[in-house]
């Protein structure tokens, strides 16, 4: 008999956790098992490694965002649009695998090396160009500003997005639309108000 596909995701999800908590290396079979309320034995039913565990984690996480993404850009929205829906599915994901994103972020420089995780690197090339597309096309049209280096504001959208992996909570006071949304104002707008004649700006003590 095969496990139930719910048991099965349950125990990826507990293995993400671990994961992220305690890196993959220092990770053993056995802390999974304690984790999810199983015998390290009874969790080979299920798995045949934590390499197996981690390798389905991963392309979970990426299949869905590299789906979430092309399906931005099939949409055909002007650039700012785009980038606006590329960093909300991004805030999504983290939403829905905030614990594969926080593994991906800590794991994936080595792990890339090994065979069996080669389609990571694949996959950071895709989201790269994704992301490198919108903001060339953006500055082409006028809609972004020329003179920043595409590739500098990509890596900081990137990071900044990221890594709200470490502190991001489901169920938290902002869900991952809202956050994306003041995310997009600070990026795009700027948080100091437009200069305002009858509020001159405070005299320096100097």
């Amino acid at each position: 008999m095969r496990p139930a596909p719910e048991r099965r995701r349950q125990l990826l999800d507990t293995a993400a956790e671990v994961f992220a908590a305690q890196g993959y290396d220092a990770t053993t079979v056995r802390r999974i098992a304690d984790a999810a309320g199983l015998l390290a034995g009874s969790l080979y039913y299920h798995f045949d490694s934590k390499e197996s565990m981690l390798d389905e984690i991963l392309r979970a996480f990426l299949d869905e965002l590299g789906t979430r993404y092309d399906a931005v850009l099939a949409a055909g929205l002007a650039p700012r649009q785009t980038l606006e829906a590329l960093v909300t599915e991004s805030f999504r994901q983290i939403d829905r695998h905030r614990a594969a994103v926080a593994v991906y972020q800590k794991e994936s420089r080595h792990l890339r090396e090994q065979p069996r995780f080669g389609y990571l690197a694949g996959a950071q090339r895709h989201f790269e160009e994704t992301w490198l597309r919108t903001l060339e096309r953006g500055a082409a049209t006028g809609a972004f500003r020329t003179d920043l280096d595409v590739r500098l504001v990509y890596r900081f959208v990137r990071d900044t997005v990221w890594v709200a992996a470490s502190w991001y909570r489901p169920g938290g006071r902002h869900g991952p639309e809202e956050i994306a949304r003041q995310y997009l104002s600070t990026v795009l707008d700027g948080i100091a108000l437009p200069d305002d004649p009858t509020h001159p700006p405070t005299p320096s003590k100097e």
